[in-house]
């Protein structure tokens, strides 16, 4: 507040702009500022500086220091770098507004209009360490007291735009409301500039303003002509956000926020919620600001079952639209599942008021998201040229679950004000245009973690914030289609297939190509003369020939006497999928038969795809290889594993065995070789497999009973399926490899969330604990940070979830502990975070270091650590406090600090670590939700993709099979394309691959952790207050927690195997 004794009405003005909430109620100070300084609004910089000469009390000072400080950058040249440029922003959102205020520092005269007349949106905002910076650097915490101080980051759309909005009135910036930009009007004639065509009727200085750079932060919705825009779809996505009113009370202020939980790993929490209110969704965010923000991801069957929708339209903007929601049922949905994910901590929840005065709750369609092709533009007419620039949701369309909305967009704005820059300097039009297209090259790449991490040096200039820049990426040769000399016709908007991933190894060859191929490696083997790629493979053996050359060690010539032909090709076809990761889509009833010759072909394509690169010796190729997708291998692997993992463990619960804890765990040894996989056969299929084999259709689905072409076979336990057909039997959802089980009841394939267990009412293979409720993070239940894990650095880098050696453990009470603890981290190269700031991390390293033994308690930690509590205490000044930044730990403090807290009562002393350690926490719940989020999403668009190459697929292969009159060069051309097709389906499906084994980790990593939040709480008690019900249901749980453990230490030597044979490969092609 200004000082009671100051009599300048200007310093109360002043006071009111800076604690105004509404725009209106900030315009109209600023103009009562202006009025009572004599200044005219909008006058850019020397404006500011006016104000700033007469407004010279303390409270205005500490504003004026953080302004003048970022106005002193060396990249503004004081304010004189664009003083002859004349700019018109049109959008007062976020990134407009952003933008706006680096032109307004460069020196150039800003014009932004805005078609609304109020910042109503309620909606929150994730923000990256950079925009955290960025803001306060600007004064944020001047203009809302409030930012930044939550166990998250993040910030309402409406506060974040009356900040901006607030700074960049203070910058001169002229900001005009209600009215809407609909286009350009270019110069009538030479000496004249352009204009913007502007609804309703603006003031005269508006409508004559002429102006040589346009940036446009309008929406997504609106994009400037001579834009083109790609359409990335994936699956039906619903969106559903509300804000409840926040009162602020001290209930309120305890329930913890819910950073991003998300099915992909979490199945527990949205089964819970089914059962207890119906309600099914992928994932629910809960944000605690001006408002409760909560945001989720709705099934639409779900949807239509509680009445939110009337009708099912394939239309989604039909489907969401105003006439088919019930606003009604809305509301009672969003506040049943807000509700349930609080566990009705909140207490009544009341719905803020949007800016019409409805209830704040919303539906919204985001399975399509829209990016430009290019970011900027010129067009030149009558000599006078504009450049044009695109930032915010008109550039890219955010996928909100990532919560890279606002931080791109400040990227964007900067690197549009650099162009700006660049342009007012006088540089190539061109030129411009080839460097602003190399940064938006790397925008949709950028995070956290792959940007500079000193946050602090970030500027106007890009290479203080990309490590890896290089602004000739893209050349002026190829961006001369976005310099327009004459004016052109309107260039509509185009939508794209989603992007269906790179060819890893170019074409698939001729058909006589193939054929050499595959003569090549069959030469030599007994009883194998390769003529043709159908009749040549009908007795079995060159196609065991071929896999015999690949790996030896699979199998012996000799093992195939006596055996009859469907047997052997049938052997080939298992061990081709189990050990080198070939899927089939033929089955061997056509290949012995040789009615499917496109169907081989296809097959054998993908042989020459994946190994066609080897060297000429055989058995070359390794377990995994990379010229094979290691991951699709592995998958396959685990999948096999688990399955037999779940069957086994149903059968000793059902027998009612293990009485006392005895818990078997995996002891992989490097000294004994693994034993091959059970469910690869060590011996030829009997009779019955192949009598058993030869009454299944092959070409038929498993399901549906409806033809299959090769494109649309998905092969399951050497069963074929429709992709669509392939759903969880209970909920109907699509099936992800890795992610089902089949029951061995019905036969029926389900989800893992949905798998029935047979003999016991809990999955075994759930970690999640017994409670819906959400893990809360308190002193005795902070998670396990990044540690080595030495115990198992020593094992077998065979990527098998199960080894064949295997002894009885009996863990103590200190071995539990140490287990319950233990966190193994896959990425350890991953490079450490800066040090935190003053003298932090060497007193925490002194109070730790040596101060106690394995998983004791610290000796000396009480004086250092208070030591630490008093230089953090409130009693620094304000200002020192406003400054000071949440900076990460050190990986090795980290670690130290958490093995402190693991200790009863003991963060209770110490609150500002404490406060740390969790809000560390729940950085890392957002770093695990963004990222399954993004898996989520490549899932869906992989989906649409492949359905998409079915339906070519389909066409062609009907064409080539049809007993037409086309010449043989057209049927050439068709196989090679339907070749072609059936690589890029490898490609997808090795990608889909890789990101399944990625859910694996995220899974594995939530079990353990709620494993480890419920085996605590077991721990905790006294030995003699636990029941013997107690006691069992500890060691259920430790025994899952091992579980665990071992299959994460599979995923960690997989990982690790497939990188030395990458580093292998690599080196021996740089020989």
């Amino acid at each position: 507040m200004a000082s009671p004794t100051s009599t300048n009405p200007a310093h109360a003005h002043f006071e009111s702009f800076l604690q105004a909430q509404l725009c209106q109620d900030v315009l109209s100070s600023f103009q009562e500022l202006c009025g009572a300084l004599g200044v005219e609004p909008g006058g850019g910089l020397s404006q500011y500086h006016k104000i700033k000469a007469q407004l010279n009390y303390w409270s205005a000072k500490s504003l004026w220091a953080k302004l003048d400080k970022r106005a002193s950058q060396p990249v503004y040249q004081q304010g004189q770098a664009c003083t002859s440029t004349k700019c018109l922003v049109v959008g007062a959102g976020p990134c407009g507004l952003r933008a706006a205020l680096e032109l307004a520092l460069l020196g150039a005269q800003v014009v932004l209009v805005e078609k609304r007349t109020k910042f109503s949106r309620h909606n929150v905002l994730h923000l990256w360490p950079f925009t955290i910076h960025d803001l306060r650097a600007l004064g944020a915490k001047k203009f809302y007291g409030r930012f930044c101080t939550g166990t998250l980051d993040h910030i309402s759309i409406r506060q974040l735009q009356l900040l901006l909005l607030k700074v960049a009135l203070l910058l001169g910036v002229e900001i005009h409301w209600g009215v809407t930009f609909t286009g350009l009007q270019p110069p009538p004639g030479k000496g004249s500039g352009w204009r913007a065509q502007l609804q309703p009727s603006p003031p005269d200085q508006l409508a004559n303003y002429e102006f040589d750079v346009l940036i446009s932060a309008a929406g997504g919705k609106f994009v400037p002509e001579g834009f083109t825009v790609r359409e990335m779809r994936g699956k039906l996505a619903i969106g559903i956000t509300a804000n409840f009113v926040n009162q602020r009370t001290v209930e309120e202020t305890q329930v913890p926020e819910i950073s991003g939980v998300a099915r992909i790993y979490n199945q527990k929490f949205f089964q819970s919620l089914l059962k207890a209110t119906g309600i099914d969704l992928e994932n629910i965010v809960y944000y605690k600001d001006d408002t409760h923000y909560f945001v989720m991801t709705a099934k639409k069957q779900c949807l239509l079952r509680l009445g939110v929708l009337r009708q099912d339209w394939l239309e989604t903007d039909r489907l969401l639209g105003s006439a088919n929601v019930v606003s009604e049922a809305l509301q009672r949905f969003a506040r049943a599942a807000a509700d349930f994910a609080t566990n009705g901590k909140l207490g009544k929840l009341e719905f803020a008021q949007d800016a019409h005065g409805r209830p704040d709750v919303s539906a919204f369609d985001f399975t399509t998201m829209m990016r430009a092709e290019c970011s900027a533009r010129v067009q030149e007419k009558h000599g006078a040229r504009l450049l044009l620039g695109l930032v915010g949701d008109c550039l890219v369309e955010p996928f909100w679950p990532l919560g890279t909305g606002v931080a791109r967009g400040f990227l964007a704005a900067f690197d549009a004000a650099w162009m700006v820059k660049r342009w007012a300097e006088g540089t190539e039009p061109l030129e411009v245009l080839a460097e602003r297209e190399s940064l938006y090259q790397l925008l949709s790449q950028t995070s956290p973690e792959n940007m500079h991490r000193n946050v602090a040096q970030y500027g106007l200039d890009p290479a203080s914030r990309y490590p890896n820049l290089n602004l000739r990426a893209v050349t002026p040769n190829q961006v001369r289609d976005l310099y327009d000399v004459v004016a052109k016709q309107p260039v509509p908007k185009k939508s794209d297939k989603p992007d269906t991933g790179d060819l890893t190894s170019g074409s698939a060859g001729t058909q006589e190509e193939l054929l050499c191929w595959c003569q090549e490696k069959t030469a030599g083997y007994p009883g194998v003369h390769v003529t043709d790629l159908s009749s040549s493979w009908a007795d079995g053996l060159a196609l065991c020939a071929l896999v015999h050359w690949l790996r030896p060690s699979l199998l012996e010539p000799s093992e195939l006497q006596g055996l009859r032909a469907l047997e052997v090709t049938a052997w080939a076809l298992k061990i081709a999928e189990h050990e080198l990761g070939i899927t089939p889509v033929v089955s061997a009833q056509a290949v012995v038969a040789g009615s499917d010759p496109l169907g081989l072909i296809a097959y054998l394509s993908s042989f020459h795809s994946a190994f066609k690169d080897t060297s000429g010796s055989p058995g070359v190729v390794s377990k995994a290889s990379p010229g094979t997708s290691s991951a699709v291998l592995f998958l396959g692997k685990l999948q096999r594993t688990l399955h037999r993992s779940r069957d086994k463990e149903s059968r000793e619960d059902a027998g009612g065995k293990k009485p006392r804890l005895q818990v078997e765990a995996d002891t992989p040894s490097t000294e004994e070789q693994p034993a091959p996989e059970p469910s690869v056969p060590l011996k030829p299929p009997s009779q019955q497999q192949e009598e058993s084999a030869q009454a299944s259709a092959r070409d038929l689905c498993a399901l549906c009973g409806e033809h299959l072409y090769i494109l649309e076979r998905f092969c399951v336990d050497g069963h074929f399926f429709h992709r669509n057909c392939f759903r969880c039997r209970a909920c109907e959802a699509t099936l992800w490899p890795g992610g089902y089980g089949q029951h061995p009841g019905d036969g029926y394939f389900y989800c893992l969330q949905h798998l029935p267990r047979t003999g016991h009412k809990e999955d075994i293979m759930d970690g999640s604990p017994k409670s819906p409720e959400l893990p809360v993070l308190d002193e005795n239940s902070v998670p396990p940070g990044p540690s080595t894990p030495t115990a198992l650095q020593e094992a077998s880098p065979v990527p098998c979830p199960s080894q064949p050696a295997r002894r009885l453990i009996r863990l103590s009470s200190l071995e539990r502990q140490r287990l319950s603890s233990l966190n193994i981290n896959p990425s350890p190269e991953v490079e450490p975070p800066p040090k935190p700031p003053r003298s932090c991390s060497a007193l925490a390293r002194q109070a730790l270091e040596g101060s106690f033994v394995g998983w004791g308690v610290p000796v000396q930690r009480p004086l250092v650590l208070e030591a630490m509590e008093e230089e953090k205490s409130p009693s620094s000044s304000e200002e020192e406090e406003e400054e000071e930044e949440d900076e990460p730990l050190e990986s090795d403090l980290e670690q130290a600090l958490l093995t402190l807290a693991k200790n009863t009562g003991t963060m209770n002393k110490y609150p500002t670590w404490r406060r740390t350690l969790l809000r560390h926490a729940k950085e890392e719940e957002m770093k695990r939700f963004c990222k399954a989020q993004a898996i989520q999403r490549r899932l869906n668009e992989i989906e649409v993709a492949l359905r998409e190459l079915e339906a070519e697929g389909v066409k062609l292969e009907l064409a080539l099979r049809s007993q037409s009159s086309s010449p043989e060069q057209q049927k050439q051309l068709w196989l090679e394309q339907l070749l072609q097709l059936v690589q890029k389906k490898n490609s997808l499906v090795a990608e889909e691959a890789e990101l399944m084994i990625t859910v694996q980790e995220l899974d594995l990593e939530e079990k353990q952790w709620q494993l480890d939040h419920e085996l605590r709480g077991y721990m905790n008690r006294e030995e003699t207050l636990k029941t013997a019900a107690d006691r069992q249901a500890e060691d259920q749980v430790l025994r899952r927690l091992v579980d665990v453990v071992n299959q994460r230490d599979a995923l960690i030597r997989f990982q690790e195997e497939r990188r030395l044979s990458e580093l292998a490969s690599g080196t021996g092609s740089l020989g």
